[in-house]
């Protein structure tokens, strides 16, 4: 292996930290690959919980930054988190049930799906001053449960479904459903985590490299978030492409054994 396991592990850390900080999503899918293929690790379930408890962490830290900037819109974040929180821990439970060459099989095709959904153009306007209400409530909460499910299964963080919803339920911008997003992916992964952690799937020196790694990439990420303002599509799609790659890889070496 050209580079030691523990400086991969930091350095795939850092961009999934750079990614997170910048799109809200999508960048957590690849810190199961990292473990996988660049740190050693040779049990999905490992990887997956190990994974889920670095990219809480950097959520949160990167949440400090966006909350620091006005961006989050706490009470319909909230409500989506809090529900969200009983399908992680749900979908976790699942995940834990199947073999690993199932679930990385699984995982490749979330990450083909996350990458596909990041081609299309999304919706740059909104309401930038949304209120929640009763009826924000109804359409927050089921949401919320769906994309914590799926997101505690594959051990992501679920980002690329969360911006969506908070958009589709609040009407929010993508600026603030982007920022508001970040509470979520922490709960969702610090619930998978846990979960994998009881019963002893979960790497802790390694959470810590990727989580070191993460946090550096996250304070270069907040900065690129604005420099990238005007070329938020080129980058969704370079990242995208990047994605899918990973994907044809996890799912060929699944198959492969």
């Amino acid at each position: 292996m050209i580079f030691d396991p523990a400086i991969a592990i930091v350095l795939g850390g850092a961009v999934v930290g750079f990614l997170l900080a910048v799109f809200g999503g999508g960048g957590s899918v690849l810190a199961a690959p990292v473990l996988l293929y660049l740190g050693g690790v040779t049990d999905a379930h490992v990887a997956i919980g190990t994974a889920s408890a670095a990219v809480a962490a950097n959520a949160a830290f990167n949440l400090i930054g966006h909350w620091r900037g006005g961006r989050i819109k706490w009470p319909c974040a909230t409500v989506f988190a809090i529900a969200g929180l009983i399908g992680s821990l749900a979908g976790s439970s699942i995940a834990k049930l199947i073999s690993g060459q199932h679930l990385l099989l699984a995982f490749a095709a979330a990450m083909a799906a996350i990458g596909l959904s990041m081609l299309r153009k999304p919706k740059s306007e909104g309401n930038p001053d949304v209120h929640l209400d009763m009826n924000m409530v109804m359409r927050l909460a089921p949401l919320g449960l769906l994309t914590g499910l799926a997101a505690g299964f594959f051990g992501i963080g679920g980002g690329f479904l969360i911006v969506p919803g908070l958009m589709l339920a609040t009407g929010m911008t993508m600026a603030s459903a982007t920022a508001s997003s970040l509470l979520s992916v922490a709960l969702f992964g610090a619930a998978t985590s846990a979960n994998y952690a009881f019963t002893g799937q979960v790497d802790w020196p390694l959470a810590g490299l990727l989580l070191l790694g993460g946090a550096a990439g996250g304070i270069g990420g907040l900065f690129a978030a604005r420099a990238l303002a005007k070329h938020t599509r080129l980058a969704r799609t370079l990242f995208a492409g990047l994605i899918i790659i990973v994907a044809a890889y996890v799912a060929w070496r699944a198959i492969g054994g």
